[in-house]
């Protein structure tokens, strides 16, 4: 067991009514999306995790108004090394870089995918001309997008144009369009999906809509074409950006993208490396010279090859 005198306090939490009576193990499954439940099992059999300053077993229940304090180990971050993973560079300045990302590529280090990520891309090509704002493990990252995800993704070069984009992300102010082809037909030209999403209840790998401490997220889509009688060709704009968001409210909409065995049919008819999702365009204020720049990535040829089998059937 741990003194938690002799560690760092990382997290408090106060226990709000409507989590009262839960096991103590699943309420933190549910508030703390990106800690493994098998962790959270570990951290309270260690004694780290704390009700009211006493340690406690995973079946203690919560009541309103406890205070949870929890004490995570430290950890060593791992040291990234420079890769020569070519990138393709659609635009470069003295602030940002913007990539054209290819498919199975991982953006930043993580656990299970701790080399040959974007970042170590980056690091080769451009050394220590990288904002730091996100710390050592991800230089220049200001968002994300899926391994198997393709298309436009902006790195920035310093900290001043970093903050400045990501200030436009949080406002939701940068313009995000995405092409993806989905299962089933459209009845209507266009929608959109408002639905929160949160982590997965009992798969902390997935996402899900409509789950307890979700957060907001809304996207809008337009129909481009239907195939086949069984698919359809569709441009999905974000208003938010949460993790997965496009996979998720497709899916809950009957309309899962195509590849995606994670949110659609298990096995997918056409053999692909994940889901036909392509980030197509994107736009925001640049930090410098304070005007709208857009950027866009062709389709990849996959995609195009899947397109066109889909309109010969």
């Amino acid at each position: 067991m741990i003194d938690p005198k002799d560690e760092q306090l990382n997290i408090s939490l106060i226990v709000e009514e409507e989590f009262e009576k839960l096991r103590i193990d699943k309420y933190l499954s549910s508030i703390l999306d990106d800690i493994s439940r098998s962790s959270i099992q570990k951290f309270i059999d260690e004694g780290r995790v704390l009700v009211d300053g006493k340690a406690v077993k995973s079946n203690f229940k919560l009541l309103k108004g406890q205070a949870i304090s929890l004490y995570l180990p430290q950890e060593k971050e791992p040291e990234i090394k420079p890769e020569n993973i070519p990138i393709e560079v659609i635009y470069e300045d003295e602030d940002i870089i913007v990539i054209n990302k290819h498919k199975g590529l991982v953006v930043h280090p993580a656990p299970g995918h701790e080399s040959g990520t974007l970042v170590n891309a980056l690091l080769y090509h451009y050394k220590d001309q990288l904002s730091s704002v996100n710390g050592p493990l991800r230089p220049g990252i200001v968002h994300r997008i899926d391994r198997d995800t393709t298309g436009v993704i902006v790195v920035c070069k310093n900290d001043q144009a970093h903050l400045y984009i990501a200030k436009q992300l949080k406002e939701h102010s940068i313009t995000r369009k995405y092409l993806a082809l989905v299962y089933n037909t459209f009845k209507t030209e266009s929608g959109r999906v408002e639905a929160d999403i949160g982590r997965h209840p009992v798969d902390r790998k997935k996402m899900a809509s409509g789950v307890i401490n979700g957060k907001y997220a809304a996207t809008n889509y337009r129909l481009i074409e239907n195939l086949d009688n069984k698919y359809a060709y569709i441009e999905c704009e974000l208003e938010t950006g949460r993790t997965h968001q496009i996979r998720v409210h497709m899916a809950s909409i009957n309309h899962p993208v195509v590849g995606d065995t994670v949110y659609g049919p298990s096995k997918d008819p056409f053999k692909l490396q994940g889901q036909a999702l392509h980030a197509a365009i994107l736009g925001f204020i640049h930090p410098t010279t304070k005007e709208y720049v857009e950027f866009r990535a062709p389709l990849p040829t996959y995609f195009t090859d899947l397109l066109s089998k889909l309109r010969r059937l």
